[in-house]
């Protein structure tokens, strides 16, 4: 065979092979479950991953694993990965700022994997766990800053985003925190995603804890506030902060899952599809795997 076709067939193959690597190469999305905390249907970490990772796994190209009580029982749980979403209990006990952790998920930073945090979860200390968590997904709730009403936002716009695509108007009671200390040093972007105004009566409280009501907040009545953003790093990597996630029975609405599914793909790098992310969970899905509260230490 001459050179020239033996160059050409081996350009073909080359092109053949990146074609078919790309498109069977899963992304891989580590999803870590919280320990049982609070009340039955409150804070159901397990059950709440477990069924985004029914639905992640029925999208395209999409490998979902999900480890709970706070953190894989061995590191190499992160070797491979293309996105992380911590769905946990948060404040001191943050499972991603105990031990050597935080080295851990900055080295994930760096390499520009994706990090996505879900209610609690994007609860951190200030200092350097709040620089940390701004460095991760760009901001982050910071105690008697930020607060924690329960109320019923109503998202009615949605900005030209992947992670808002087929997300329609919603309105959901949960405990949506808002006021999120967010870097201000221009490093890497935010982009606010569901965004709706807090009336005077929720400003004013009794927030969950501390009841409040806060100086700060009441003076910004009539302001617009963020319950889920999005972050891209200087180095492209990608992070999600989504403050919902109190109530287990949430996961049921389809506009609410479908904002943490399309996240969880675009942090991965994924394509997001045009309609977002297709998902069904049943009343009986709803009632699998929830903690025995009390009885799990």
């Amino acid at each position: 065979m001459h050179n020239a076709a033996r160059n050409a067939l081996l350009a073909v193959a080359l092109i053949v092979n990146s074609l078919g690597s790309g498109y069977a190469a899963n992304k891989k999305i580590l999803l870590i479950a919280g320990k049982p905390s609070h009340g039955p249907g409150d804070h159901e970490f397990r059950a709440g991953t477990l069924l985004l990772q029914k639905c992640l796994n029925k999208a395209q190209n999409i490998q979902a694993e999900v480890h709970d009580f706070g953190w894989p029982k061995d590191d190499s749980a992160f070797d491979g990965i293309d996105a992380v979403l911590i769905y946990a209990d948060g404040g001191g006990g943050h499972p991603a700022i105990q031990k050597n952790r935080a080295k851990l998920i900055d080295g994930l930073a760096h390499k520009g994997i994706g990090i996505g945090c879900a209610h609690y979860g994007v609860e951190v200390p200030k200092g350097d766990p709040g620089k940390h968590m701004q460095n991760w997904i760009g901001g982050y709730y910071e105690h008697a800053f930020s607060v924690n009403p329960m109320w019923a936002p109503d998202f009615k716009t949605f900005p030209k985003h992947p992670i808002t695509r087929g997300v329609k108007p919603f309105k959901v009671v949960d405990e949506w925190y808002f006021n999120m200390r967010f870097r201000n040093d221009n490093v890497g972007k935010i982009t606010p995603l569901l965004v709706a105004t807090p009336n005077d009566k929720v400003r004013n409280g009794p927030y969950v804890w501390p009841k409040g009501p806060y100086k700060h907040i009441q003076t910004n009545k009539g302001r617009a506030e963020t319950m889920m953003w999005s972050y891209v790093r200087e180095n492209g990597g990608r992070g999600f902060g989504f403050t919902g996630g109190h109530k287990h029975t949430n996961w049921g609405n389809k506009n609410f899952r479908k904002a943490v599914l399309n996240g969880l793909l675009w942090i991965a790098k994924a394509k997001v599809p045009a309609n977002g992310v297709k998902s069904t969970v049943t009343t009986e899905e709803l009632k699998q795997n929830l903690d025995p509260k009390g009885q799990r230490k």
